[in-house]
């Protein structure tokens, strides 16, 4: 019998396990998607000024090259463009049934009952692409619920409101605070915006692809797939600059710094404001950001910047540590999103009605960042351990799209049924994840990577070790679970 397959979520990592599992001759597939249409984060983030923060060129599947983007650095809209024509091109599209939210996932007389808000699935094997930034997070603030203006998160920006004249609260200033907060700045009376922790922004070497580059990628698909290998190499030299293995690990960090504090110094006039910018921890600790303008922007008359702590909202504003309230008529949540809350509120039970919330209370942790002891056939993309503090997230994704593929033709050919990672193996793979991050710049770090004392978000190396990693599946780390 043909293996069933179901997949939860269709951004890059959903779609990408099912291509990976049409090539290895997968037929029954269903991409079950919450929303209207496939995209992931690209999808739901259309604030203004939403763009990647890494390469185009780099930032897309090797199996789908495209000479035609727009610049260097895409925007929201072209990407999700070239996803959806990637998608409807691969033929993945029809897979993809959309408005339908997972809400358990169940391992019951050797198979996984898939409960949906518009029935039950059944599947063989299950693979979870929910991703790691794809629930918002609003923090509980006391009269957050009595703001009497509009607020939202900028995961669910509001297009209806106006913002013209108006005065604006941006809580947060993180990877999407310092794209939006240019972006609405000339349009708002005035912007205050809350810092936590000040971010390290380097300048963004973009620049707009005219007819003539398209004309030559066109011609010589050489050119921009050298700049995708460029590209790959310096992102790769900054993941080792992390770890603490590269050999430019030092000159490369000190350059990285000398860049930033010169961006600083040149776009912010204000001694005091550059104080307050720059940050209280060594640069990588958490994901060094690419912006031209965030600093210029802060800079202006009509922008504040506090770094006193956000205590209160009210029905007029936002209150902080100091008494002040700050009068706002818009209030926007730049606040990221719930990285290390792996398939969000998912429950899954295992082969033994174990629950994966339960093996996970000390945090998530997953073999290659893929499978768990006791859940058969289950896996994860872009699970624990498997996000980078530079380079393209795809790499890693297409490299566990492969090793699910060919667990999943191994069981589609009858040579297994139940497979799941050795307890041993899961172990042994989590010791040493933490011990080489304990290692590295991200163990003195304080960020949203940790899920108490642990880390369970990053991977400690670089892509290439990850890609050789799970290249072949080492069938001896995996065991076939014995029928219920």
């Amino acid at each position: 019998m043909a293996v069933r397959v179901v997949v939860i979520g269709a951004g890059f990592g959903g779609l990408g396990v099912a291509r990976a599992l049409r090539e290895a001759g997968i037929r029954d597939i269903t991409i079950l998607e919450r929303a209207d249409d496939v995209g992931g984060v690209w999808r739901d983030n259309t604030y203004p000024g939403a763009a990647c923060d890494v390469p185009s060129p780099l930032y897309s599947w090797s199996w789908a090259t495209n000479p035609s983007w727009g610049r260097r650095y895409s925007g929201q809209a072209e990407i999700l463009d070239y996803i959806q024509r990637t998608a409807e091109a691969e033929g993945l599209r029809e897979l993809v049934r959309t408005g339908t939210t997972v809400t358990s996932l169940e391992y019951v007389d050797d198979a996984w009952r898939v409960t949906t808000d518009s029935g039950v699935l059944e599947a063989d094997l299950v693979v979870c692409a929910t991703g790691q930034l794809s629930n918002p997070v609003v923090p509980a603030i006391p009269g957050a619920d009595s703001f009497a203006g509009p607020m939202f998160h900028s995961a669910q920006w509001r297009h209806d409101v106006d913002l013209s004249g108006k005065r604006v609260a941006v809580v947060g200033t993180g990877a999407s605070a310092i794209q939006f907060v240019p972006g609405i700045a000339d349009r708002v009376a005035s912007m205050t915006v809350f810092q936590r922790s000040a971010p390290y922004v380097l300048p963004k070497p973009d620049t707009g692809y005219t007819e003539r580059h398209h004309r030559l990628f066109a011609k010589y698909p050489s050119v921009p797939a050298g700049e995708r290998r460029l590209t790959y190499w310096i992102t790769e030299q900054f993941n080792g600059a992390l770890e603490g293995t590269s050999s430019i690990a030092k000159p490369l960090m000190a350059a990285l710094r000398a860049t930033w504090r010169l961006q600083l110094r040149r776009q912010v006039r204000d001694p005091e404001l550059r104080r307050k910018l720059v940050p209280d921890y060594e640069m990588g600790c958490k994901r060094v950001l690419f912006s031209n303008d965030w600093y210029r922007t802060l800079d202006r008359d009509h922008v504040d910047l506090t770094t006193e702590p956000v205590t209160a909202v009210e029905p007029g504003g936002v209150r902080t540590g100091d008494g002040t309230l700050h009068e706002a008529d818009v209030l926007i949540w730049g606040t990221g999103f719930a990285a290390t809350e792996f398939l969000g509120g998912l429950d899954v039970r295992g082969a033994d009605g174990s629950s994966l919330k339960e093996l996970w209370a000390d945090g998530a942790r997953a073999h290659l960042g893929i499978a768990m002891p006791g859940f058969p056939n289950l896996f994860v993309v872009y699970g624990p351990n498997t996000n980078l503090g530079g380079s393209s997230i795809i790499g890693m994704l297409e490299a566990q799209a492969g090793w699910i593929a060919q667990v999943a033709r191994r069981v589609d050919a009858g040579q297994a049924h139940r497979l799941a990672v050795r307890p041993e193996v899961w172990q042994a793979y989590d010791a040493e994840m933490q011990r080489r991050l304990g290692d590295s710049i991200w163990a003195g770090c304080d960020s949203w990577y940790r899920d108490g004392q642990r880390i369970t978000t990053n991977w400690p190396g670089l892509v290439a070790e990850y890609k050789r990693r799970t290249a072949t599946v080492d069938w001896s780390e995996l065991e076939e679970l014995a029928p219920r």
